[in-house]
């Protein structure tokens, strides 16, 4: 019989008896681990397999799962045998839940017996090795831990590349874990290797998209600074083919991004769309529910809004979308993160993302497009406009229209391969963010925008003039400051002037 998924670390302390063994065993726990110490105990009496310590109905079923495994693997059947078995699964206040725990079940009972003996500092274990969640989470807490060699599945392989510090063992079956404990066949091992990022050709390229200067401008300006930027214009003007050819333009992660990133998808089973390095791009339909969104269910799961950190979440047809996703933006827009709280618990996700959406102006989306009639009524526009609420506004630096272009425009020459130069450029302008402030322009606090932002007298008196014309948020200054000091990194200019001033404020939202 096969096992089902599970891991676990053990550092074993094996106390000369025949009838008790202990082992550290971890699970996941949002992104993190917890740790969890399987302890074996067999005495003489009638036959009896009990798992106790806060179990679920999965831990539970291990029982069965490891008696068949035992079975067939090593002809050991514990119910022939005239005793008791007392699985204790502590401590015993943490619920333990999905099946971690079947090797460590399985290896605790056999070194109860004295069937093996071993000694080992920090391991992972999966009976018929198959992929496993949240690997890079539980070898951190083991590297924290101090614990130094993790047993792993051969299918988690470029996964435990991941983590310095941790000798990875790579298991492909049950007997053959216990055959390398014996010492009569050695385990594959790997050890942490740097990721090389390699950028990936999307299938639009910043050259394939005709005209829209404009718009191509604001997108290298957010993809340059880490701003949220929203698209809007009549259909078929380009919106999502510059959205498409965005993600294009954005550098490889860092190593430090890469982690973050790839443990959120680890958790969830998904690391192998990630493994390429780059930034991750989110694109959830509008029907998409909250839950999908934000995050949570049952067992709080990551949504996209997180799936999408350090990378690109980006929302067509954006006042579609239910109100309280949109709502549910803020706190991850403002604050770089989100807490899904349900009755069993809460979890805070990381959720630096840049925004990216595309909107129509009206229901119908010929509003001012001067192409077609709008055949929308007044009311129909006002509800349609409400959707959006000031403070979700308020977080958006960039508002950029993308009207219809002349047809002439269409049959310009393309530029094959713009955007690779722009992603250097884009790379070049946050190397010189990182080297002043440490972060993007993007999420500077008020305090770091006064400590590293220069503006010239000129510009900052030109900003208070239009600010009070425009009636500008508190927030909404600080975000054209930011965003001016984007455009200024871009110019390799190292104050703000006017000039960059007057193309942030451009970008304010200028609805009726």
């Amino acid at each position: 019989m096969c096992f089902t998924l599970q891991i676990f670390f053990i550092s074993n302390e094996y106390t000369g008896t025949m009838s008790f063994s202990r082992i550290q065993s971890a699970q996941l726990s949002g992104l993190g681990a917890s740790g969890v110490i399987v302890e074996t105990d067999i005495s003489r009496g009638l036959y009896l397999f009990q798992i106790v310590g806060l179990a679920d109905k999965a831990v539970e079923e291990s029982r069965e799962r490891v008696i068949s495994a035992l079975r067939n693997s090593f002809d050991k059947n514990p119910k022939s045998e005239n005793h008791k078995v007392i699985i204790s699964l502590s401590p015993a206040e943490l619920k333990k839940e999905g099946a971690y725990f079947d090797i460590a079940i399985a290896l605790g009972y056999l070194l109860a017996t004295q069937e093996i003996v071993f000694n080992t500092e920090g391991s992972v274990f999966n009976g018929d090795v198959r992929p496993i969640k949240g690997l890079l989470s539980i070898a951190q807490w083991a590297r924290a831990n101090s614990f130094t060699n993790l047993f792993i599945p051969e299918a988690n392989r470029h996964e435990a590349k991941l983590v310095d510090g941790i000798v990875f063992h790579l298991v492909p079956t049950l007997s053959a874990l216990v055959a390398h404990i014996k010492g009569e066949q050695l385990l594959e091992m790997v050890t942490y290797e740097p990721p090389l990022p390699t950028h990936k050709l999307g299938d639009t390229d910043f050259g394939d998209v005709r005209g829209q200067l404009q718009a191509k401008r604001a997108l290298i300006i957010a993809a340059s600074g880490g701003h949220n930027i929203v698209l809007y214009g009549p259909p078929g003007t380009g919106k999502t083919m510059l959205a498409r050819a965005f993600h294009g333009i954005l550098p490889p992660l860092t190593n430090k991004e890469f982690l973050e990133v790839a443990t959120i998808y680890s958790s969830i089973g998904l690391i192998e769309d990630v493994l390429a390095g780059q930034a991750p791009l989110r694109a959830p339909h509008h029907s998409a529910s909250h839950v999908a969104v934000i995050g949570g269910g049952s067992n709080l799961r990551p949504g996209d809004i997180s799936l999408s950190h350090n990378g690109v979440l980006y929302l067509d047809e954006f006042p579609e979308f239910d109100r309280r996703v949109i709502e549910a933006l803020r706190e991850p827009l403002e604050e770089g993160s989100i807490t899904v709280a349900r009755a069993k618990g809460s979890i805070k996700y990381p959720a630096r993302f840049i925004l990216l959406a595309a909107m129509n102006p009206c229901p119908c989306g010929y509003r001012g497009s001067g192409i077609k009639h709008c055949s929308c009524s007044a009311s129909e526009i006002a509800r349609y406009g409400k959707k959006l609420s000031g403070p979700i506004m308020d977080r958006i630096d960039l508002w950029v229209p993308v009207a219809h272009i002349e047809y002439e425009t269409l049959h310009q020459k393309e530029t094959k391969g713009e955007s690779d130069g722009i992603r250097e450029s884009v790379s070049i302008v946050r190397k010189r963010q990182y080297d002043r402030s440490a972060s993007l322009n993007s999420t500077l606090s008020s305090n770091d925008v006064h400590r590293t932002v220069k503006l010239t007298d000129t510009a900052k008196s030109q900003l208070q003039t239009y600010a009070q014309k425009l009636k500008l948020s508190p927030r909404s200054y600080m975000r054209t400051i930011k965003v001016a000091r984007t455009i200024a990194d871009l110019e390799g200019s190292d104050t703000i002037e006017i000039p960059h001033i007057l193309e942030a404020l451009q970008y304010r939202p200028k609805f009726d």
